[in-house]
């Protein structure tokens, strides 16, 4: 899994999908999705998603616009971006760059496993 975990930190932001990655770890479909949900706990879609909302969140404190941060990380647009930033984080982007400037601790906690029951589309096919 180690190489398709280095392709998809490495192309997070292009549209991904399993045919590719499946490919990559030598596997079919089915089998990745199987090994690969098993080996790191997260489905390749959740996985990819959990990717674009850090480097999000990078951009973010680098004061970047969310709808710009939107489609350098991957997203369709911002509402994309805000709808998996928030299962994620369990905030919206706007209210992360209100807490980062008032200098407030962020209490959300991740939430991958409710996340993981709700695979919405996130460039994975």
């Amino acid at each position: 899994m180690g190489d398709v975990l280095r392709t998809i930190d490495a192309s997070f932001a292009q549209p991904l999908n399993l045919d590719t990655l499946a490919a990559v770890a030598g596997l079919s479909v089915s089998r990745f999705t199987a090994r690969f949900r098993s080996e790191v706990g997260l489905s390749p879609h959740r996985y990819l998603c959990l990717v674009r909302v850090r480097r999000a969140q990078d951009l973010l404190r680098a004061g970047l616009a969310p709808s710009v941060v939107a489609t350098e990380v991957g997203f369709f647009d911002q509402s994309h971006l805000c709808r998996h930033f928030r299962r994620v984080l369990g905030i919206t982007p706007r209210d992360y760059v209100v807490a980062r400037q008032d200098g407030a601790a962020l209490r959300a906690a991740p939430r991958h496993a409710r996340a993981e029951r709700r695979d919405t589309p996130c460039h994975v096919a």
